[in-house]
């Protein structure tokens, strides 16, 4: 059947392309693509968008003002490295403490504070700097305390100072003296404080004896029977000719067996003085005079306190977010705390007057640490410098201040309660009362003189935690002595500040 005219569909019309479109056609992109209308994205996209844009523009944002706070104090103290020196001068020098935070097992992190906000303003105005950080509670205390001892040593005569390193000409003591308090001190969070002040305490008020802690320790350790040799059980036949044997607990006790002890001859024995331990000892010969403690402190070199607060845990995380995009207020307190150094404005160091402290110091030794909690003392209510960075206390993990010390007398129970079978493996094989096993043989038990190695190892280390503990638990003051008073300087930010904190000062003393 012939299909007619009508029935014949016609021909599409081309349209035409102008424009944009008629340019794409010979890119090889798809002219659709203009016909496409946009439109919004869904809800899940615009709240990821919307979130994501608001975490990068605060982070942009505190960073930029991070680079505006830190040039800005830069250029404030860059001119002091500008300033020539003598060829025998040398640039001012700051010491930095720092110590562990409490229930951190990182002890660098106070260090890395001071290196991220304090020393590039002290970078950018050529000041010098020594850090001393404390790896474990109490280390820094106690080198404090020794450096002091050494210094008095040196001082009563009883040492000579250190031999120059080279032949160059050398600063006279008083030079040296007046280098040290243009410098400065930089203290970095509450537990340096506490440690720093301990050890200043202990520096001043020890006695110059040289104690060896390892020799003192071992001598403790000494005479508490953990390594003695159990006593054989006495047999049935006991007597050989009616005489009994003599077995360890009928044998008179006898001298220790000293190694390398000189021969006896007859005119020519040595005194039991001259062989005693006591007489090799630098300092058992000190005139009480020379041994008691001064009356009065020299003055010691300002010092700067740098708010440091170590966030750690699970519930602290809202702050560590906080913080993230917060540094900026960090920059800023870093900076004016390194300014505050750098220009060099001191006031005295306030504290509450005598009866207030000692009335806290006979609170605190009435006081179990274990048992009672920490209750608020009148110091907190003066306006004192011994209350620097009180409230970052609060931010120490609860767990590491409940069981802190139980945790170190758990550790020492159950090391001392397999120590008896351990020894008794390495002596069954070292007298070779029984042949090692195939374990035994891959991985050979300690000796007897590594488990007392051992052992001295872990009780310096557990004594150390527990004496440094002390120093920075939150119930514990700072320590403290009248002659700090007079000695202790504060950096300041201006003059005005320096009198209206020994304004509040003298009010608070007048008020109690």
């Amino acid at each position: 059947m012939s299909s007619t005219p009508s029935d014949v569909a016609a021909p599409p019309t081309k349209t035409r392309l102008a424009g944009v479109k008629a340019a794409l056609k010979y890119t090889g992109i798809p002219p659709s693509w203009l016909d496409k209308r946009p439109k919004l994205p869904s809800r899940n996209w615009l709240i990821f968008i919307g979130v994501t844009s608001t975490l990068a523009g605060a982070y942009i944002y505190d960073y930029r003002q991070c680079r505006k706070i830190r040039q800005e104090y830069v250029d404030k103290v860059k001119y002091l490295a500008q300033e020539p020196l003598g060829s025998l001068d040398y640039p001012r020098k700051v010491t930095v403490y720092g110590t562990k935070w409490p229930g951190d097992e990182d002890s660098q992190r106070s260090m890395r504070y001071f290196r991220k906000y304090v020393k590039p303003i002290l970078v950018a105005a050529a000041v010098d700097y020594e850090m001393v950080n404390g790896r474990r509670y109490g280390d820094l205390a106690r080198r404090i305390a020794e450096e002091i001892k050494k210094k008095r040593r040196i001082e009563v005569g009883l040492d000579q100072p250190p031999a120059p390193p080279m032949l160059l000409p050398q600063a006279s003591p008083e030079e040296k003296r007046r280098r040290e308090l243009e410098g400065g001190i930089v203290i970095v969070g509450r537990p340096t404080f506490k440690e720093f002040m301990a050890g200043l305490k202990r520096g001043w008020t020890d006695s110059l004896d040289l104690v060896d802690r390892e020799e003192q320790l071992s001598r403790d350790l000494e005479s508490d029977g953990r390594f003695d040799e159990p006593e054989p059980e006495p047999e049935a036949s006991a007597d050989i000719d009616g005489e009994p044997i003599p077995t360890a607990s009928r044998l008179p006790p006898s001298k220790p067996f000293a190694a390398f002890s000189p021969p006896i001859m007859h005119g020519l024995t040595p005194t039991p003085s001259s062989f005693s331990p006591s007489s090799s000892s630098s300092g058992s010969f000190i005139p009480a005079e020379l041994n008691t403690p001064p009356a009065s402190i020299p003055p010691q070199p300002p010092i700067v306190f740098v708010h440091f607060i170590n966030h750690i845990g699970f519930s602290q995380i809202p702050h560590m977010i906080w913080d993230f995009f917060n540094e900026r207020h960090r920059v800023r307190e870093g900076a004016q705390d390194a300014y505050r150094l750098i220009v060099g404005q001191t006031r005295p160091f306030v504290a509450p007057p005598p009866e207030v402290l000692t009335q806290v110091s006979d609170a605190d030794a009435d006081l179990d640490p274990s048992t009672s909690p920490a209750q608020p003392h009148l110091t907190e209510f003066l306006p004192s410098d011994l209350n620097f960075d009180k409230d970052a206390e609060t931010y120490y993990k609860k767990s590491l201040v409940r069981s802190f010390a139980s945790d170190i007398a758990k550790a020492r129970e159950e090391y001392y309660a397999a120590l008896p079978k351990r020894l008794e493996t390495a002596r069954a094989l070292a007298w070779g009362a029984r042949e090692p096993t195939k374990d035994e043989r891959s991985y050979p038990p300690p000796t007897e003189v590594e488990l007392r190695a051992e052992r001295m190892k872990k009780e310096l280390r557990w004594r150390a935690d527990e004496e440094g503990w002390e120093i920075i638990r939150p119930d514990k003051e700072v320590d403290w002595d009248e002659r700090f008073r007079e000695a202790l300087k504060v950096f300041v930010n201006s003059l005005s500040e320096s009198e209206n904190a020994k304004a509040e000062g003298e009010g608070g003393e007048n008020k109690s």
